[in-house]
């Protein structure tokens, strides 16, 4: 790289980590869902025939957490928890699970104070803020999936993701409940293969910095988890996930906008081990541009990007994301409806992640790229990155002679 995209991808890790939850908060998060699994395990239930299973999910797992925006302000962190009951999915109602897993957090003083009101898939602690940060904190009752659902989902994906599937809990509008099947620890997996590579060669130097720069947090360099370690398909998810949420606030699109389960999937099966955040993100979104021609009818996309099978679109104009661990579960089911309405935000938004966060680099003041940024990212986030650089946003010198960018995206017009 050049030295204004080595300063450029610099500047993009410094906002991936002014996005990512503190580390101290990241513990406080962790003692807090570890007290919550003990107290769920201790209890009673009805058919219940072992310890329970409980464990993060989503990007608490996955490492590519960031504080979300919710009415044009930053919002409280979101923990997701599985609760597993093994218990056979045959012998119980999802009505039963669900119930049994509130009735257990109402049985405590402090859960039952901090208890919304019931979910669609859910139960969720609100706990209050302290130092201007809070969580909530979902909890999604499950037991294992039936073995022949499995089998079933064995004959296309590998039986070490399959082996994971659950059955959730499901209440519609009309407070009917119903069995949904979900693999987040086969997902965290799959997921996890294709970062290891890379994370492998920054675990030691990261966990190294990270042990040093918050003295007293870690017993031991061993002790710094390994959610705090990032690898650039890891930042970059983090920096589109909040490019985003800018980008798309009070839109006329924002209902539409992408959801972060198909920017995780689509980003970890474009990323190609890419050693830095710049080239990750420029490649990845260069391969999914190029499926912006899936708009027009009768369009062949290239060869070579055809043959990831990231989105496709089916003969009867219907779209296909699929669940890397369950190929049955299409992530893009509502694509096709309102004249492809979500698949035009998408590719309206790639489009955008293109002019923001790409081609800014056709300007030639460093000052100015910051300032162009701060529209797309948020002003207070860019101001803490490009703070981190020391006195790089003074040094107007060293960014004469930018290259430009050779990605030329589809625009995805219908708009």
């Amino acid at each position: 790289m050049s030295d204004i995209q080595n300063q450029y991808n610099e500047l993009l890790e410094n906002i991936s980590n002014e996005l990512d939850i503190p580390p101290s908060k990241y513990q406080q998060a962790v003692e807090r869902y570890k007290s919550v699994g003990k107290w769920l395990q201790e209890g009673l239930y009805e058919n219940c025939t072992g310890e329970l299973d409980i464990y993060p999910q989503g990007s608490f797992r996955l490492g590519t957490v960031v504080r979300p925006i919710k009415k044009g302000k930053e919002a409280d962190y979101d923990i997701d928890l599985v609760c597993c009951l093994p218990i056979l999915k045959s012998s119980i109602t999802p009505e039963k699970v669900k119930a049994q897993i509130g009735d257990r957090l109402k049985e405590n003083t402090n859960y039952e104070k901090m208890l919304d009101e019931e979910g669609r898939r859910c139960w969720t602690l609100n706990y209050a803020e302290q130092d201007g940060i809070g969580f909530h904190m979902d909890i999604l009752p499950s037991v294992p999936e039936e073995t022949q659902i499995i089998d079933i989902t064995c004959i296309s994906d590998p039986i070490e993701y399959a082996c994971h599937a659950i059955a959730i809990t499901n209440k519609n509008e009309n407070s009917e409940y119903s069995w949904q099947t979900s693999n987040p620890k086969g997902y965290a997996n799959w997921f996890e293969q294709i970062n290891r590579p890379v994370f492998s060669q920054v675990e030691k130097v990261q966990k190294r910095l990270l042990f040093e720069n918050y003295p007293g947090l870690f017993a031991n360099v061993d002790d710094v988890p390994i959610q705090l370690v990032k690898t650039p398909l890891q930042r970059v998810i983090q920096i589109l996930k909040r490019h985003r949420d800018i980008r798309f606030m009070g839109n006329v699109f924002e209902e539409d906008k992408p959801i972060s389960i198909i920017i995780t999937t689509l980003a970890a099966r474009s990323y190609q081990n890419e050693g830095d955040v710049y080239t990750a993100l420029k490649n990845i979104i260069h391969k999914l541009a190029a499926h912006a021609v899936l708009l027009e009818s009768e369009v062949l996309i290239e060869k070579d990007i055809d043959g990831l099978k990231l989105i496709s679109k089916k003969p009867d104009g219907t779209w296909y994301i699929p669940n890397p661990v369950n190929p049955g579960e299409n992530f893009a089911d509502r694509w096709h409806e309102n004249n492809n309405r979500k698949a035009k935000a998408f590719f309206k938004w790639i489009e955008w992640v293109y002019s923001d966060l790409l081609s800014i680099l056709e300007q030639s003041d460093f000052r100015q790229v910051s300032k162009s940024l701060e529209i797309s990212m948020g002003d207070k986030l860019v101001k803490k990155a490009v703070a981190r650089m020391g006195c790089v946003e003074n040094n107007s010198s060293i960014y004469a002679g930018i290259p430009t960018i050779d990605i030329k995206p589809c625009k995805p017009w219908g708009y």
